[in-house]
């Protein structure tokens, strides 16, 4: 995390990413759709991976994450 929230309050959000490449980007892909609408983000934590797969190959990485920021 970037940012040390020593006072105040949290909210946490759980949102799903997903990519085609990777469990990384689909993390990553989370993060930065949730950073366009939501300002300050300070910690993000993946709950579950999952994964849609067609003729034996992985077509889709998708990851639940928590979302972490402070209440204004």
């Amino acid at each position: 995390m970037s940012k040390r929230i020593s006072s105040g309050a949290v909210k946490v959000i759980e949102i799903i990413g997903v990519s085609e490449n990777s469990f990384d980007d689909a993390v990553k892909q989370a993060v930065a759709k949730a950073s366009e609408s939501i300002h300050g983000i300070s910690g993000v934590e993946v709950l579950k991976h999952m994964a849609s797969v067609e003729d034996g190959k992985i077509t889709q990485y998708r990851v639940n994450v928590k979302v972490a920021f402070p209440v204004d």
